[in-house]
């Protein structure tokens, strides 16, 4: 990469450059003209997301190798690191989160580097966790980006240079990712941007040639279901959504939303579903997906929608007067309200409800403060089958003849025969078409296996479903939660700083809104009054791991986390302390997601 001299001057300007970084991190004027006008800029949203200058700390997730972009990417990438083999160049795909899919390194010197700032696959260089660099810095400016030795706002990254292009699709337009080249900043030349756009260029001429297929037979299915008849139809696929003029007609922008989300996972399972949806608006709509592509993880297919009933908009007004955040049911994001929004319809409908979900969603808590929005003033009585004996069946029957509601929670729970017994106190009640009949509603966790013939049995008393979403897909309602439950827990006597709430926003919750009930519970133990901080959250909180660890595992876990506070991130020091070595630390810390953003260590130092 060396040929047409080098990109920035050597000796005395680069010396200039890394005194202006300097100045720029410590507050202070930079010369005009010293830096360029775009790092200048990307080196302003570093400080602004609190990127730590001086150290590298990386999310991680898992790489999708079946992505359309990975895919249609491999024999370019192929092809040119052969050319490459004979130069010390690494060539890097990222998707649109700046995460690495793929890395071509034939120079072993400068693949340890890259090992060493964690510039390897799984691993995002997105601005917001690694500041100026030509990945993140081309995905934020939406153009090509190119970042020399000091110009990176990590001092690590400066004997690195950088160009970087994003990756977009050529129908829609939308960034897939982006193509980097990365070398020795010494060998930096004034190829590198014509390279890197050349090589740009062949990916997304490999993305058309592999989507133009998919998208032709999307095309041909749509235009057949339009022509059959004059109902509402979709077509969806991995960048394409079309929609005819009947479809605009009936549907708002909400109802649209809901219907694509409960679409697209019905199309991901490849073969044809019919669906009944409860839309936002307060309409009911017969849905018939059928795919016309599935492959290499990639679905794309037909809607024909009909409206099963409309509401007059008299009976629209009531329903948008139903508040979207319950007294006791804390969130307002989408998600969030269209559940609430559904279970509400079938409580003023009392059609009999199951509420699916992972633990701790909420399923009880939601059904619980309908009632209380509802009727305040009713009979409310909530059965959990964990405590099923000789008298459960009993308090049930006794139930059943108050025209209140009774919410049985963990119905997966109960043994066979309990479930036989229940179906059979239930059902001289479901088939009831009286206003004053009891609305029963009862939760049950999402089985990843089948389920007995009894709960299948049992489950026939209940014709509607909610599924209640996990926490980690409306995060946005951990706002929210937070200050309501401290509430609680510490009788208002507790706020959160800004930098304890962007740790919990970054978690995965995989015990849901249970699991951050009880780590503010533990945080309720030590502080009783004042600002919560980030230094005060328990280890658990600086995990991302989407899984919940076993009681041993979480013991290590725990374990590093300390190590590593109490070290101020130093990994080398924290495998000491552990009496462990530097890659175990490293392998542990990738297997658990322990994430250790800029606000916490600050706040930590603080």
């Amino acid at each position: 990469m060396t040929q047409g001299g080098p990109q920035v001057p050597a000796g005395p300007a680069t010396e200039e450059l890394a005194r202006a970084r300097v100045s720029f991190l410590s507050k202070e004027p930079v010369r005009s003209g010293l830096v360029r006008e775009p790092i200048l800029a990307s080196w302003s949203r570093s400080r602004a997301w609190h990127v730590p200058a001086d150290h590298i700390e990386l999310p991680y997730d898992d790489v999708d190798p079946d992505s359309l972009l990975a895919r249609a990417a491999q024999p370019v990438l192929s092809e040119v690191s052969d050319q490459f083999a004979t130069e010390p160049v690494s060539v890097i795909l990222c998707d649109a989160d700046g995460v690495v899919l793929d890395r071509r390194t034939a120079d072993t010197s400068l693949e340890s580097h890259l090992d060493r700032v964690l510039l390897r696959p799984g691993f995002s260089y997105a601005e917001r966790y690694v500041g100026t660099n030509g990945i993140g810095s081309a995905l934020e400016g939406g153009g090509p980006a190119q970042v020399f030795g000091h110009e990176h706002y990590v001092e690590h990254l400066e004997d690195l240079a950088c160009a970087g292009i994003p990756v977009r699709h050529p129908n829609t337009g939308r960034v897939l990712g982006v193509i980097d080249i990365t070398c020795w900043r010494r060998n930096a030349g004034g190829m590198m941007a014509a390279a890197v756009a050349s090589i740009g260029r062949r990916i997304e001429e490999a993305v058309l040639e592999h989507s133009g297929r998919r998208e032709h037979l999307l095309l041909q299915d749509y235009l057949r279901a339009c022509r059959r008849g004059r109902g509402a139809v979709f077509a969806i696929g991995a960048d394409l959504l079309m929609m005819n003029d009947r479809a605009r007609e009936l549907f708002d922008a909400r109802d649209q939303g809901a219907l694509l989300a409960e679409a697209v996972e019905a199309l991901a399972a490849g073969r044809e579903h019919r669906l009944v949806v409860d839309l936002p608006s307060g309409h009911t709509a017969r849905v018939h997906c059928r795919p016309s592509f599935s492959e290499g993880g990639v679905t794309g297919g037909v809607l024909q929608v009909q409206l099963v009933a409309q509401m007059s908009a008299a009976e629209r007004g009531i329903a948008t007067s139903y508040p979207l955040s319950l007294p006791t049911a804390v969130g307002s994001s989408t998600a969030w309200k269209k559940c609430g929004q559904a279970v509400d319809r079938h409580f003023q409908a009392r059609e009999w409800l199951l509420l699916e979900g992972e633990p701790g969603v909420g399923k009880a808590t939601l059904a619980r403060a309908t009632h209380r929005n509802r009727t305040p003033a009713g009979h409310l009585r909530v059965l959990d089958a964990d405590d099923y004996g000789p008298q459960w069946i009993s308090d049930v029957s006794g139930e059943l003849t108050h025209a209140g509601t009774l919410v049985i929670a963990h119905l997966d729970r109960l043994p066979a025969a309990g479930l036989t017994a229940l179906a059979d106190a239930l059902e001289p009640y479901r088939e009831s078409t009286e206003l004053d009949r009891p609305w029963v509603a009862a939760t049950i966790t999402r089985a990843p296996g089948g389920r007995s013939p009894e709960l299948a049995g049992l489950l026939g008393c209940f014709p509607r479903t909610v599924e209640v979403p996990s926490l980690r897909h409306h995060i946005e309602d951990v706002a929210e939660l937070v200050p309501h439950l401290l509430t609680r827990l510490a009788r208002g006597a507790l706020t959160c700083s800004p930098e304890a709430m962007h740790v919990l926003m970054r978690n995965r919750w995989p015990g849901n809104v249970e699991q951050l009930h009880q780590v503010l519970r533990k945080v309720v133990t030590k502080r009783r009054a004042g600002m919560v901080e980030a230094r005060d959250l328990p280890p658990e909180c600086r995990i991302t791991t989407r899984r919940v660890l076993t009681p041993l595992k979480a013991i290590e876990c725990d374990a590093i986390i300390e190590a590593l506070l109490d070290t101020d991130g130093n990994k080398v020091e924290a495998a000491r302390l552990l009496g462990s070595s530097r890659a175990t630390i490293y392998r542990k810390i990738r297997e658990y997601g322990i994430s250790m953003p800029g606000p916490l260590e600050a706040s930590r130092r603080g």
